[in-house]
């Protein structure tokens, strides 16, 4: 069983998680901070060493989120090719997921921190590099299993499937046309079955 401890600190993550996944680290203040939690700046540094490690573990706690999603999407019995359609199907109403994040942590971070947080930069990096690695092994599984044929090694494919799909998250979050999302899942559903299904 937790802690007070470990039950407060797990309290306070999951409550800035969102404050700065909107705000961004540099425009997040601890007033911000204080005002969500009820806590004192006092209480929140101890426990935590700074903003930066606060930041740090409340991008972490919403990558983590989002990452076992995909891990559940991904995690049907089912064909090579059913797995990638779901995660598309998840991605057309990827807004409606991350609206309690406060966004998509992934581009929220990552443009946030990329010239004033190298921590939490490279925490991005990592998690983008998780997401295609995952979609590159159900490609390779969809290869061995004779569903799938790619023109390109699958890390490079699921690269750039990732690419698109991220891309029209930034274009539905700059936005907030939902066609963005809808049609760039049903473009990449029509690729994977004209280009790379067997």
């Amino acid at each position: 069983m937790a802690t007070k401890a470990e039950r407060t600190t797990a309290f306070i993550i999951e409550t800035v998680a969102p404050v700065f996944n909107k705000h961004g680290y540099i425009g997040t203040s601890m007033s911000d901070l204080t005002e969500a939690t009820g806590l004192t700046k006092g209480a929140l540094y101890g426990n935590f060493k700074n903003k930066e490690a606060l930041a740090l573990a409340a991008f972490e706690y919403n990558s983590k989120q989002l990452l076992d999603k995909i891990d559940e999407v991904l995690s049907i019995d089912s064909t090579a090719l059913d797995k990638i359609f779901n995660l598309t199907n998840f991605y057309k109403n990827y807004n409606v997921f991350t609206t309690k994040m406060g966004g998509c942590p992934i581009i929220k971070v990552g443009v946030d921190a990329q010239y004033n947080n190298l921590l939490l930069n490279n925490a991005v990096k990592a998690t983008i590099k998780s997401v295609e690695s995952k979609i590159a092994s159900i490609l390779e599984n969809g290869i061995k299993k004779g569903e799938l044929s790619l023109p390109v090694p699958a890390l490079q494919f699921a690269k750039q499937f990732f690419t698109m799909l991220q891309g029209a998250v930034v274009m539905y979050t700059t936005t907030q046309d939902h066609k963005y999302l809808n049609n760039t899942v049903a473009y990449l559903k029509q690729l994977v079955a004209k280009e790379i299904k067997k």
